[in-house]
């Protein structure tokens, strides 16, 4: 084949390849992913041509020109920083809290959590409701032992605080695990998601009454600051791994294997931001919990706790309320996957 032959039948690609690197940055997301396969085939192809002309010693216009055919897909192939910036700003601003916000498994998991750990609380708390019923869900016996270790508690230096940081990311981790694995299984994810909040609740209740004197208030010293972030985290998780254990379940028509997936896919959102709550509880917890009341007094405790409900609020219901438009959010579905 000569080089006039060969320019003939390569030019409706190169074409082809200039029209989508000019259409492609206005494409909405979904159309981009559609034709991201056949644009990165063209480029690549080009690339060969590119070396193929210039080792052939091609005429030395289309030399040029491919030179920039290849260097403007690239740009396009490869965006900047700043571009990057924004996508990952859109979805984690934008995408997740309006996932969250609508996802019907983390208001199961929410409603029965959040429920019972406040109805198990207040009967712990107030023991002329039902009496002895700390004493019946925990036991007389660790009901001591949370008292005792609390009373002796005092708080811990800077330095060990800095050891105990990572310990409580390890530790978060593990129970936010816990409650995802479980859940994958539907029906043990619930019973251990109630156990959990019932047993939490009932120690909750039973550290706040006002005659368990200095070890209360060491408690209440202790949990304020990061509890917001732990327990909305421990939700979070358990939410995550009850839409994958739906997905094995409840395929909607679609196979097994696709609608585990899917709901994996969906799940990630929700996993990741439990993650990543389960962190800042670590670093208030260690750097900020533990701290002696003498050098950190529990106002300032409260005063982070309220700040922290603030801004789980604003992020999950104000970033997340629906806008018009958002009855259907398969907008979302492919989000976490570009990024």
């Amino acid at each position: 084949m000569n080089v006039a032959q060969l320019l003939k039948k390569r030019r409706p690609q190169w074409r082809e390849l200039e029209r989508l690197c000019e259409t492609i940055s206005d494409k909405p997301d979904r159309s981009r992913e559609e034709i991201v396969s056949r644009f990165s085939s063209l480029y690549r192809a080009a690339c060969a041509d590119l070396a193929l002309a210039e080792s052939n010693q091609f005429p030395p216009a289309t030399v040029e020109y491919l030179h920039q055919l290849v260097a403007r897909a690239h740009n396009q192939l490869y965006r900047s920083e700043r571009y990057q910036f924004q996508k990952w700003y859109r979805v984690i601003f934008r995408d997740t809290p309006r996932r969250i916000f609508h996802d019907p498994c983390v208001h199961i998991v929410a409603v029965l959590f959040w429920g019972l750990f406040l109805i198990s609380a207040y009967l712990a708390y107030d023991n002329t409701v039902w009496p002895g019923f700390a004493q019946d869900v925990v036991g007389q016996e660790q009901l001591d032992t949370s008292a005792e270790m609390f009373a002796n508690f005092g708080g811990r230096g800077r330095g060990e605080n800095w050891m105990m940081f990572g310990f409580y990311i390890f530790n978060n981790a593990g129970i936010g695990l816990n409650c995802f694995v479980w859940m994958l299984f539907v029906l043990p994810g619930f019973v251990t998601l109630a156990f959990n909040s019932v047993h939490l609740g009932t120690i909750f209740g039973y550290m706040f009454r006002p005659e368990m004197g200095e070890a209360g208030d060491h408690f209440k010293n202790f949990v304020t600051a990061h509890g917001p972030f732990e327990l909305t985290a421990i939700v979070l998780s358990a939410g995550a791994g009850l839409k994958i254990g739906l997905g094995w379940l409840m395929t909607g028509g679609l196979s097994r294997l696709d609608s585990l997936q899917k709901a994996g896919r969906d799940a990630l959102p929700i996993a990741m931001t439990a993650v990543a709550l389960f962190c800042l509880a670590a670093a208030i917890e260690g750097l900020i919990s533990a701290t002696p009341e003498k050098h950190m007094p529990w106002f300032f405790k409260g005063s982070v706790a309220t700040f922290t409900s603030f801004l789980l609020t604003f992020y999950f219901v104000v970033l997340g309320f629906p806008e018009p438009g958002d009855s259907d959010l398969d907008f979302l579905s492919g989000a976490w996957d570009e990024a």
